[in-house]
């Protein structure tokens, strides 16, 4: 098993969601964060004065999945995210040693 978290726009959250349930998976964590990346924050303008803003508004979805279903989400969350701007984000697959599911007790593959 396979944890995947996305780091994407906000905007974007909606049109990866329905792409995820497309591909019938059961269920995610949606969390707002704040950060960036290389491109260290942006400069707005509002009412004639130029500001920087450090840390841009983001979402972090956390998805465990099949290791065969790996390649599937990544594709999915990819396009369905792109802008092909700097700031669409970032995607991490880390390994899952256990998921125990709180009201049943089912361990693992079962409790996904």
């Amino acid at each position: 098993m396979k944890k995947i978290e996305a780091i994407i726009r906000a905007e974007k959250f909606e049109e990866v969601k329905e792409a995820l349930k497309g591909l019938s998976y059961p269920g995610m964590t949606k969390t707002i964060v704040e950060g960036h990346g290389k491109q260290k924050g942006l400069k707005q303008q509002f009412r004639g004065t130029t500001f920087e803003v450090e840390f841009t508004p983001k979402v972090k979805l956390e998805i465990v999945v099949l290791d065969e279903d790996v390649p599937q989400m990544l594709n999915a969350i990819t396009r369905s995210a792109r802008t092909g701007e700097t700031g669409d984000g970032k995607i991490f697959v880390l390994p899952v040693e256990t998921v125990v599911r709180v009201r049943t007790g089912d361990r693992d593959e079962s409790a996904i």
